[in-house]
């Protein structure tokens, strides 16, 4: 037996080892579901057939998500995920390469490679915004073209104007918010004027559903029932899909948790910004090479490299762990 070869080039994923107590590394919300809220899950739980199958096209989920928005569920797409999502948009589309804006998020190449699909990279520019027109000039004949906003690990909302002009050139668009709810501001709507834009979000962010692996996408009917054709059925459990549902539900409990998460990134970054960059995230881009220092304060932080070498990204935490992240990097410059 012989893996191919090719599989061999993928880094390997690596956990930090250690007993670390604060770990703001992976851009979770800090704040779980609330226990009287659980309960409320469990309580909708009892009435959940555990020995069938749930609906094939998670049909319950997605009316949920359309009725929040106000949208048919025809223009709604779940996944466990959204790297299940993205997984399938990077084939789903003709054309003979992807488009990326490095630094972004390392999934969109990473499927892309999967495939055997060239990604072709048009970087940011120095505020780490992109340039619409380059994005639309390198489009012509690309299977899809991966836009995050905001950005992942920069943390910067890209302007919608330049966003407009990637579509206009027809490539099909993946305009990944999966920190939209923290920065308040969207043009998801724009999925109704452009039918090559694609919007990707997720429940493990604002909702603190990490560990229930939801992502959805808004689209038009076409790409929607495109996507049902060639995804594996029943990929979303149950559990998962009642969780949601009931957050939905609750969203004044979720738009307080980003109130409260959003106030503490601006007080670090207020404290930090001789070395932050500014942020429309749950996270803070740090121009410090803190990573092995926070390590031995018990901290854990995403160490980053290329362009970003010798910069952390860290998560916003709770305030007594953004506090010690504070002090522990206001040493670390004194001391630099």
């Amino acid at each position: 037996m012989k893996i191919r070869k090719e599989f061999l080039e993928f880094p390997p994923y690596r956990v930090v080892e250690g007993d670390y107590r604060i770990w703001l590394d992976k851009n979770e919300n800090p704040y779980d579901v609330p226990g009287w809220l659980k309960e409320e899950i469990f309580e909708e739980l009892r009435e959940v057939p555990f020995n069938r199958y749930p609906h094939i096209t998670s049909m319950p989920l997605r009316e949920a998500i359309a009725e929040f928005y106000g949208i048919g569920p025809e223009n709604v797409a779940v996944g466990n995920g959204g790297d299940e999502l993205l997984s399938y948009l990077v084939g789903l589309f003709q054309g003979g390469h992807v488009v990326t804006t490095s630094p972004t998020f390392g999934m969109y190449s990473f499927y892309a490679r999967l495939k055997g699909i060239p990604v072709l990279d048009v970087p940011l520019g120095e505020d780490f915004t992109i340039d619409g027109g380059s994005i639309a000039e390198k489009s012509q004949g690309a299977a899809a073209v991966f836009i995050a906003s905001p950005n992942n690990p920069t943390g910067n909302l890209q302007p919608e104007e330049e966003i407009v002009k990637v579509l206009e050139s027809g490539a099909p668009v993946v305009l990944d918010e999966a920190y939209a709810e923290f920065a308040g501001k969207s043009p998801w709507k724009l999925v109704f004027e452009y039918p090559n834009l694609m919007v990707l979000r997720t429940f493990s962010k604002a909702f603190s559903l990490a560990g229930a692996r939801l992502g959805y996408l808004i689209a038009n009917e076409e790409v929607v029932d495109t996507l049902y054709r060639i995804k594996s059925p029943f990929s979303l459990n149950s559990l998962s899909m009642t969780a949601a549902i009931v957050l939905l539900r609750h969203y004044d409990l979720v738009e307080r948790t980003v109130r409260r998460i959003v106030g503490e990134r601006e007080r670090v970054y207020r404290r930090l910004r001789d070395y932050s960059y500014p942020s429309d995230a749950n996270f803070l881009l740090i121009r410090l090479d803190a990573h092995g220092y926070l390590l031995s304060k018990g901290i854990v932080v995403r160490k980053l490299s290329g362009r970003l070498g010798g910069m952390i990204r860290v998560t916003i935490g709770r305030r007594w762990e953004n506090d010690a992240l504070i002090n522990a990097l206001e040493e670390f410059a004194d001391g630099v």
